[in-house]
């Protein structure tokens, strides 16, 4: 089974976030994570982050022929890109929407997901720990 992983707007600056809410991790510490533990559950992970919406738009078209299962964590786009989500909705793998931190207890704006009605799952506030959940969930479908 072959899972992206695409991480979105400033996940590339983790470590240097507010350790509160996003934990000590950088980038590349979280996908060494994420693929060790695709790797324990015999998943295929292919780990992506940019900045650029256009360019996370085109990896979730790049999914529609190329991956089983998809795990979004769109940083602030998850509030308001439709062009995100509508891209998600053309899937017809099961998607995993993922955040690090608690979006439900922050910011009033933080608790909209405009990508949530699209994903089979949502996982929050979990730190790290909910990239492994949603690995863990798509591996049982």
């Amino acid at each position: 089974m072959r899972v992206y992983v695409l991480n979105g707007v400033n996940l590339d600056v983790l470590g240097r976030r507010d350790p509160a809410h996003y934990g000590s991790l950088t980038l590349p510490e979280l996908e060494g994570k994420v693929r060790e533990w695709g790797e324990e559950l015999g998943l295929e992970v292919d780990c992506r982050q940019t900045n650029a919406e256009g360019e996370y738009v085109g990896w979730i078209h790049e999914a529609l022929d190329s991956a089983d299962g998809v795990i979004v964590n769109p940083g602030a786009w998850t509030h308001y890109s439709y062009a995100i989500r509508d891209a998600l909705e053309l899937l017809s793998v099961p998607v995993v929407e993922v955040h690090l931190s608690d979006v439900e207890a922050r910011e009033e704006w933080r608790r909209t997901s405009v990508v949530r009605d699209v994903a089979a799952k949502t996982v929050m506030g979990k730190g790290p720990e909910g990239y492994r959940e949603a690995l863990e969930f798509l591996d049982k479908l």
